[in-house]
């Protein structure tokens, strides 16, 4: 076995056949860690981006961060009922995509497919950076190198999840459910202290904290107005996520859509707990939290200055509820430092699958709709991965600016999703005549209008208050997202209409006559073989074709041809620049022009050579000539390979694609060397 293949077997595993798909669906307690760990892990920084954004009004402005708080659990409960119906309806995991074609039309869908597929990678950024950057506080020796380790993390998790998703998911389950568990039981210990009267300040109590110029009075006026409602916008990132389970119904155990109904109640009970418990907690603790901590917290009157390392929200308030027990404290930092990670994992799982989706209805390439060895959608997995270290690069994995760019796409699917799904059970209540149908549908159209304003408000409150801080590189990669989408489907339907086989007797007509021409560069082994095979085919007219570039090689050559008195003629075409491609194309342009109804099929000797340094001793003049034959129509280039010594044993090396791999656009790996081709006077054949 090459060592490639090696290596890919030891990192992926082996292949696993079709007919073992239905042993990766998952329970539903793996499906909660694969599908629920981005909205999970959103505790880790939301509750962070309230406080940041308050924080520009000055320490009285953190009064307001529970009832903040209190407003995202309205949108996130009103969210996860919505989508508890979209599971329902439609579970075949096209999730808002399917909703929105379904009953908004394909630009509605193609809409949503782009704004899913942006959120999706930045959710990879956004995690991955935020992981990097908690990992960083809490060793020292990683500052400054948070890029290189959010790049190997992405690598991490992108391999895991070529393994497959159950295995990904049974990889993940435990990391998940011990951060839950450290949440919680810092919740109940924090919560049991402050009611005791015990529960310590954290570090950065005592720290002052300037309000920005124009927030001195704190939250008044139409700028606090808007300073609310962006932080309101900000922790509405706790609601990313939510939408990924819709996509991932198929890979739950039956019954499908009960199984994701339950998965997303779950997930939507415990994110509320955990926002409201980690909120409450760092006003009882009194955090002080800022964007640019060196300038905006004071001690002693003077800005803290750049030496001050301000840890994250659930740092501090671990480090304060577990005063005196240690250990606690670094469960808590290593769990939400390992969720903030895998909270990748949901998009490396809605990603690959609504990317095949798209695929299948042509607004992606067809590559990402075949599953890999291990039943994942490989290239959609990988691809994924690339867009967001391309991100993490170019935003040095700095959360604060990669996360302005986040929840604009997954509000705008959020409320195109629900206004197809109003328009759904205002289609069915048209056709339903049983009164109890009738009840449940007009309810579940409450839920859903009810999803539709709330959504959208929350969508023009980001679009209001985003926009200049980053939104807007989102909406612009939306915009090109989609116009190569439609582009891709315009292309997929005109190759499909150019192939479509036609019912008319004129699709039927054979060509008048096939005329194959053997190109001929010298009388050896390779040319008599092509010339046999072309006889063989038994064609109307057969001739052998060779470029006069040298006129005492030609001679020679024609010499030797008559003197084997070989039973095909031997023409010369003239080259007064000796050329050899142009003259060849002309020549078989020309007998097309003379005889459009008749086939030509070009027969071009090929030897194989077995070795990678015996390719750069030929030129590549069959390369060139092919190339221009392929656009000539009525055309066909026949290949007749010779094997030299050379690559004997090579088809023992041989190694050919894992299965599915072909199908998915890989390129196949030539054993030594490929073959090159003895054209007309190709130097390396002389």
């Amino acid at each position: 076995m090459p060592i490639t293949d090696a290596v890919k077997r030891l990192l992926v595993g082996r292949p696993v056949r079709s007919d073992k798909l239905g042993e990766t669906l998952l329970p539903k307690r793996i499906a909660l860690p694969v599908f629920a760990s981005d909205a999970l892990s959103s505790v880790a920084y939301a509750p962070d981006e309230i406080l940041l954004t308050l924080a520009i009004a000055g320490t009285g402005a953190y009064l307001l961060s529970p009832w903040v708080a209190l407003a995202v659990v309205l949108v996130l409960v009103v969210v996860v009922s919505s989508y508890r119906q979209n599971v329902h309806a439609y579970p075949s995991g096209g999730g808002d995509y399917e909703v929105v074609t379904t009953n908004l039309g394909r630009t509605g869908g193609v809409t949503v497919g782009a704004a899913l597929l942006c959120d999706y990678t930045l959710t990879v950024a956004v995690s991955v950076s935020s992981g990097a950057q908690y990992a960083a506080a809490a060793l020292p020796f990683l500052n400054g190198h948070e890029v290189l380790l959010a790049v190997g993390l992405v690598v991490v998790l992108t391999t895991l999840n070529l393994r497959g998703v159950r295995e990904s998911g049974s990889a993940f389950a435990i990391p998940t459910y011990v951060f839950m568990a450290a949440i919680g039981a810092m919740a109940v210990v924090g919560g049991v202290r402050w009611a005791l009267g015990e529960l310590p300040a954290a570090e950065s109590a005592g720290l002052g904290l300037v309000a920005e110029p124009g927030y001195e009075a704190g939250l008044t006026g139409l700028g606090g107005a808007l300073l609310l409602a962006r932080a309101f916008s900000s922790g509405c990132a706790a609601l990313t996520g939510v939408e990924a389970i819709s996509n991932g119904v198929p890979a739950f155990r039956k019954p499908k859509s009960q199984n994701a109904a339950t998965t997303l109640a779950l997930l939507g009970g415990i994110s509320i707990v955990m926002l409201f418990a980690i909120i409450l907690l760092a006003r009882a603790t009194h955090v002080q939290f800022a964007e640019d901590p060196a300038t905006q917290l004071i001690r002693d009157g003077a800005p803290v200055g750049d030496s001050y390392v301000q840890d994250p929200v659930i740092g501090q308030i671990a480090q304060s509820v577990f005063a005196g027990f240690a250990p606690a404290f670094f469960v808590v930092t290593a769990a939400t430092g390992v969720i903030l990670v895998l909270a990748a994992n949901t998009a490396f799982n809605g990603f690959p699958v609504l990317a095949s989706i798209l695929a299948r209805d042509g607004f992606l390439p067809r590559q990402l709709h075949t599953r890999g060895d291990r039943l994942a959608f490989s290239n959609g997995i990988i691809a994924l991965a690339a867009v967001a270290v391309v991100l993490i690069v170019s935003f040095d994995a700095q959360v604060t600016r990669l996360i302005q760019l986040y929840v604009v796409g997954v509000f705008i699917s959020f409320t195109m999703s629900q206004t197809g799904m109003v328009k759904h059970w205002t289609r069915l209540l048209a056709g339903e005549t049983d009164p109890r149908e009738r009840t449940r549908m007009r309810r579940s159209r409450v839920i859903n209008g009810v999803g539709v304003a709330m959504t959208g408000s929350v969508l023009v409150i980001v679009l209001i208050t985003k926009f200049t801080h980053g939104a807007w590189i989102t909406l612009l990669g939306m915009a090109v997202l989609f116009v190569v989408m439609r582009a891709i489907r315009k292309h997929y339907d005109r190759v499909a209409e150019e192939m479509a086989v036609e019912s008319t007797p004129a699709a039927k007509v054979l060509p008048s006559r096939v005329h194959a021409i053997v190109l001929v560069s010298k009388v050896h082994r390779p040319t008599l073989r092509a010339l046999a095979y072309a006889r063989v085919s038994r064609p109307s007219v057969l001739e052998a074709l060779t470029v006069d570039v040298d006129p005492e090689e030609t001679a020679d050559l024609q010499r030797r041809w008559n003197e084997l008195d070989l039973p095909v003629p031997l023409k010369a075409l003239e080259s007064p620049y000796r050329e050899i491609t142009r003259p060849i194309v002309q020549y078989v342009r020309d007998l097309r022009r003379e005889s459009p109804r008749d086939l030509l099929v070009v027969y071009i000797p090929e030897y194989v050579v077995g070795h990678w340094w015996e390719q750069v001793l030929h030129n590549q003049t069959a390369l060139r000539l092919k190339g221009r034959l392929l656009f000539t129509p009525g055309v066909v280039v026949a290949s007749v390979p010779f094997q030299l010594s050379s690559s004997e044993g090579a088809e023992d090396r041989w190694r050919g694609p894992a299965a599915g791999s072909v199908r998915q656009g890989a390129v196949a790996r030539r054993p030594a060397g490929r073959p090159d081709s003895p054209t007309p006077h190709d130097g390396g054949d002389r």
